[in-house]
């Protein structure tokens, strides 16, 4: 068996071997190197064909005995190959990935004037794609060359958008390089992120109903070119979409909302325990931040105290990835929440008949109507859910149906 792999400086989080373990039968390891150890395993590491990622891409490129066209043209490697006479390969698939994104897309760049977010290896490739791809104009956006952030203005008139950095990219979400709202020529919006599904720069597209994509297609089409390098056969491009949908689903979280007492909890853990992911109940995790408990935190800082801890809380929990997040009944009641759940999960309201919802611990339904709650914030409810689940039966069987609305 073929002993292929990445390299790279730091990857435990990398979805590479999942990818690859899908699109052929070989085995594939991470090799996380130190810069002085890169050029001794490129010529002597125990590998047939390895993926490179940052920030080694330059580095393998100059270690190379032979180069593609692609690569000579982008000038870095992400793909090499050990051939039988010992000489190295080098190869970059980040062209077919990124071109292959924009094609599935949709989108048409032909006669489109674009610009690129960032002037580092990403860029030069999207740069080149755009190019081919028959962009009447490509121009990059750095923070100190001739077009920087400073008067982007001027490029206003844009239709297409890249973002070519990691802005916006785990841990780090929430943050964007650009606001959508001057660009009212735009298109469509690419950002080659994808953990969050949906960085801050994708939510303002959604919200202005600009089509858009992530870069997780771009990862996994880049990984199935790689993969008929190392194996020799020809993988249908029907995998990559097959690959994508799969992997989307696994890193997105399972959010539930809804009234306080419906059953997000229990549900949760349920869902959980089935799955094997990590559970989190935002309540719980605001007392453990706070030292309070929930009616001590009303009581001392009232609900709109409570209501800012909570935000603070979500958008620490909301930046992971495959997780069930049980979320606090009025979590809804602001707007800064939406795009915390969003950014990176599948928000399910779970709904429970208003006389079965206990009332213990829980201030605000000690102290209201929930009839009155409920209608308040049933359109809240209706805004923030992708589904509606009714808890009405067993747990199992209503955790069960949560599943199939994720698995779908």
């Amino acid at each position: 068996m073929k002993k292929c792999g990445l390299l790279g400086e730091k990857l435990s989080h990398s979805y590479s071997p999942f990818i690859h373990n899908m699109l052929c039968d070989y085995d594939y390891r991470l090799f996380e190197k130190a810069p002085e150890d890169v050029e001794d395993f490129i010529r002597s590491g125990d590998f047939d064909g390895i993926n490179v990622t940052i920030p080694y891409k330059k580095t393998v490129f100059s270690l190379c005995d032979e180069l593609s066209d692609a690569a000579k043209k982008l000038g870095n490697v992400n793909t090499v190959l050990r051939l039988a006479n010992g000489r190295i390969f080098g190869h970059n698939t980040d062209y077919y990935g990124f071109a292959y994104t924009v094609t599935d897309s949709g989108i048409s760049v032909s006669g489109k004037k674009a610009i690129v977010l960032g002037n580092g290896g990403a860029s030069g490739t999207v740069c080149t794609v755009l190019k081919d791809l028959g962009a009447a104009e490509v121009i990059v956006i750095s923070r100190s060359g001739e077009n920087n952030y400073e008067n982007i203005h001027r490029h206003y008139d844009a239709q297409i958008i890249v973002n070519a950095t990691p802005v916006g990219m785990y841990p780090h979400n929430g943050c964007r390089l650009v606001d959508l709202a001057g660009f009212t020529r735009c298109e469509g919006v690419f950002d080659l992120v994808y953990n969050p599904a949906k960085t801050a720069l994708l939510l303002d597209a959604e919200k202005l109903g600009i089509p858009h994509r992530n870069g997780l297609a771009m990862l996994v089409a880049q990984a199935k070119e790689s993969a008929e390098y190392f194996s020799g056969t020809k993988i249908e491009d029907s995998l990559i979409d097959k690959i994508t949908s799969k992997l989307a689903a696994d890193m997105k979280n399972i959010i539930l909302v809804g009234m306080p007492g419906c059953g997000k909890s229990t549900l949760g853990k349920a869902v959980a325990d089935m799955t094997g992911r990590q559970f989190i109940d935002a309540d719980e995790n605001i007392v453990e931040r706070e030292q309070m408990t929930i009616p001590e935190i009303f009581s001392k800082s009232g609900e709109e105290g409570f209501r800012k801890a909570e935000t603070e809380a979500l958008a620490d929990i909301c930046k992971k990835s495959s997780c069930v997040i049980a979320t606090g009944g009025g979590c809804v009641t602001r707007n800064e929440n939406y795009p915390l759940l969003h950014q990176n999960g599948t928000i399910i309201w779970i709904q429970r008949e208003i006389e079965s919802l206990p009332t213990d611990g829980r201030p605000l339904s000690q102290s209201g109507n929930l009839e009155k709650m409920y209608e308040i914030r049933r359109p809240m409810y209706e805004q923030f859910a992708d589904y509606i689940i009714k808890n009405s039966g067993d747990i199992q069987d209503i955790a069960d149906q949560i599943l199939k609305l994720i698995e779908e």
